[in-house]
């Protein structure tokens, strides 16, 4: 029996079933099966269908002889599946890479529910992609399985047939089928989740779904709209039919409410002559179940009385609101623009440097070990750092601390004679002659940037390339740790700027540090003497949309029981001032692909690799080197295998400080303790006094941790051998 059914009706759709057809059937994960459903489609779809289950046994292909929908067509799919779970693509959709194995894993981990529900996104055929509206609404908290009592908001997502697995015997002992007409979604997914005992989230896009320009069941017979009313009408006679559900009926009627309006308000949406008809069977609808109201907003209150005029004007009004919004925006857009041209005809300000670490938390990354070392080498510079009052934590009180978008912030923007950040600087100054700008960039990096995040599938969406050119063209340096970080960020960056490859600033104090220092700050961050803190440090993943950690800390942190603590290091670097503290604090480092394992090997301490999507993520993300073919430490795949090796020992093996002194040779050359005033006087005072870097051999980073486990070197292992000890 296959782990998974997958579903795919298709009509009138030949032309997107190819890159669906390809989106499954290239999976990572390959224990499933398909069954593709023609649903009588006059098209090219039964030929596609044909040509894959001639090419892929996996694949099974169904003709229905009439159209009937897509309802009608995932049912018959559902009477041939022999999979223990179900999932239902529609034709112009597509799987992201690797979401079957994020599913299967997620089944496993929380015991086979009777339900899933991920992520999706849409795209749109002008070529935006946008979240898909979960608000939040998946996030992975405990009870991490629930029913639909325990977690209401679910009910608020797209009442949808392909944002979820379900149990193929579940819906076969209760039964649950699609109705025929559009919208048949609806009344499944109320069913569905109302019934089932079991239904988990999985916080992960794993569909890309497609809003077409034209095209599908709905444009081609828009009368179909109407066939809202009846799905509706079915999901209130499913609550009248299962009294215990009565408590349900005021959220469906909300539900209903802002669907219709949504389908009168949606630009077209309906044809102008079905918009009348449309409005008035809504207001019939709504009072038909008035009783199940409730509390109601104004605009439903006037769907429901069939008062069109006024409901147009309230619309209207709301409209005016945003527009004038709007335009108070574009009056301030203008009068910043404005003053800030007004400044940029005085002269320049030598003694000026302004700094920002857009997105880093505060003041940390190399930005900040940079302006403590002009502050410190340059008499009489004045400095200044762009934050607002919650990311001023740890700026020294010498630092002018400059509010984003505020006079004195465009002001010094256009007068500061040195500019240096580690992101985009906003809003964007018209660089002037005799400006210096330095992008210190942020890491080592492992995951493709700049122009290369054209070539992956995901990575690369929404940037704006043209922009981006322009913004290179300001910078007159940039900063790179190593060889590998300068041949990829030229490539990425191409432009007429200077490379500084001088090491990494923000890691001057991993070799400066105490070990006074590294006791002092953890007792800062509460771990108490003796046990083992683990840093986990997960990357930002394009297909998650910045979602929590796939490791979950909790899990973890009781899998691996007394004598560890684990570090969050995927919180914003400002929870605890830097990185670089929680770094000094570790005894060992976990992460998948965070840049922070560049930053980490300074202190040649423990890095374990936990590559539990490494597929998924190159195929999306793109990279720049096969990180588990040179890796800082030992990889891991799951968290059992992770445990095991903490426990075991093979954390801090010998053949894992080999792969850390090869991975520190290659990547941290210059990283000495001396990064940043390398960087200052070559930027600030034209190369003088720029010192040698101290050799890898001589260098003496922070001490571990006092009383932590020893960590076996190759060298020491040897000579325990020769010895017998």
């Amino acid at each position: 029996m296959p782990r998974f059914s997958i579903i795919v009706p298709a009509h009138q759709a030949h032309a997107y079933l190819p890159e669906c057809l390809e989106s499954v059937l290239t999976q990572s994960f390959t224990d499933f099966e398909l069954i593709a459903v023609d649903d009588g489609s006059a098209d090219a779809c039964g030929g596609l269908f044909a040509d894959a289950a001639a090419s892929d046994r996996r694949v099974t292909v169904l003709r229905l002889e009439e159209p009937g929908g897509p309802g009608p067509a995932r049912n018959a799919g559902v009477l041939h599946a022999r999979g223990g779970y179900v999932l239902f693509l529609d034709s112009d959709d597509a799987l992201a890479p690797g979401a079957l194995q994020a599913v299967a894993d997620r089944l496993e981990d929380t015991a086979e529910p009777d339900v899933l529900v991920f992520d999706h996104e849409r795209a749109f055929w002008h070529g935006r992609v946008d979240h898909g509206g979960s608000s939040g609404l998946l996030g992975q908290r405990d009870p991490q399985v629930f029913r639909a009592k325990d977690r209401p908001a679910l009910l608020r997502l797209p009442g949808v047939a392909w944002n979820k697995a379900y149990r193929r015997e579940f819906l076969l002992r209760h039964q649950l089928r699609f109705p025929s007409g559009a919208y048949e979604g609806v009344p499944f997914t109320w069913r569905t989740l109302l019934t089932a005992e079991a239904v988990t989230v999985l916080d992960r896009v794993c569909v890309r779904h497609r809003r077409r320009r034209n095209g599908g069941l709905l444009a081609e017979a828009p009368r179909r709209h109407f066939d809202v009313f009846a799905q509706y009408d079915r999901v209130f006679a499913f609550l009248g039919e299962h009294r215990h559900l009565a408590r349900w009926r005021p959220v469906l009627y909300r539900r209903m409410s802002d669907h219709l309006t949504s389908v009168i308000l949606a630009p077209g949406r309906l044809p102008r002559t079905s918009r009348s008809e449309f409005f008035r069977r809504s207001g019939k609808q709504c009072a038909r179940h008035r009783d199940a109201a409730g509390r109601t907003g104004f605009r439903h209150l006037l769907l429901r009385l069939g008062a069109r005029r006024t409901f147009r004007l309230a619309w209207a009004a709301d409209g005016l609101r945003r527009r004038l919004r709007s335009a108070a925006r574009a009056v301030h857009g203008t009068l910043v623009r404005a003053y800030y041209r007004v400044q940029a005809r005085r002269r320049l300000d030598p003694g000026l440097a302004v700094f920002t670490a857009p997105g880093e938390g505060g003041y940390a990354g190399d930005p900040a070990a940079l302006e403590a070392a002009a502050r410190r080498l340059i008499p009489g510079l004045r400095t200044a750092w762009v934050a607002t009052a919650d990311q001023a934590a740890g700026l020294p009180r010498s630092v002018r601390r400059l509010q984003p978008g505020s006079a004195a912030h465009l002001r010094a923007l256009a007068r500061a004679t040195f500019l240096v950040t580690s992101g985009d600087i906003e809003p964007r100054p018209r660089k002037r002659p005799g400006q210096t700008v330095v992008q210190t960039h942020r890491g080592t990096p492992l995951g493709r940037e700049g122009l290369d995040l054209g070539a992956p599938p995901l990575a690369g969406l929404g940037t704006d390339f043209t922009e981006l050119l322009a913004r290179i063209d300001d910078w007159d340096y940039s900063l790179s740790a190593n060889r590998h970080a300068t041949l990829a960020r030229e490539r990425a960056y191409p432009g007429r700027y200077t490379t500084l490859e001088y090491g990494a600033p923000r890691n001057d104090v991993l070799h400066q540090a105490t070990a006074e220092d590294v006791a002092r700050i953890r007792a800062e961050l509460g771990v108490p003497p003796g046990v083992v803190a683990v840093l986990y440090a997960p990357a930002e993943r394009p297909y998650l949309q910045g979602r929590p950690p796939r490791v979950d800390l909790a899990r973890l942190t009781h899998a691996l029981g007394p004598g560890y603590v684990v570090l969050d290091g995927s919180a914003p670097s400002g929870t605890h001032r830097s990185a670089a503290r929680l770094c000094l604090a570790a005894d060992a480092l976990v992460t998948d692909y965070a840049p922070l394992m560049f930053d980490f090997a300074n202190l040649d301490r423990p890095v374990v690799i936990h590559a539990d999507d490494w597929e998924t993520y190159r195929a999306t993300q793109g990279t720049y080197f096969d990180l588990t073919s040179a890796p800082p430490g030992p990889v891991v795949r799951d968290l059992p295998a992770l445990v095991r090796l903490f426990h075991g020992g093979g954390w801090r093996s010998a053949a894992g400080a080999e792969l850390r002194a090869a991975f520190r040779a290659r990547f941290c050359p210059y990283d000495d303790g001396h990064a940043a005033e390398r960087v200052v006087r070559a930027v600030f005072l034209d190369g003088a006094g720029l010192a040698p870097v101290v050799p890898l051999e001589q260098r003496r980073p922070a001490p571990a941790p006092a009383g932590a486990p020893r960590v076996v070197r190759p060298a020491e292992s040897l000579r325990s051998a020769r010895s017998g000890v």
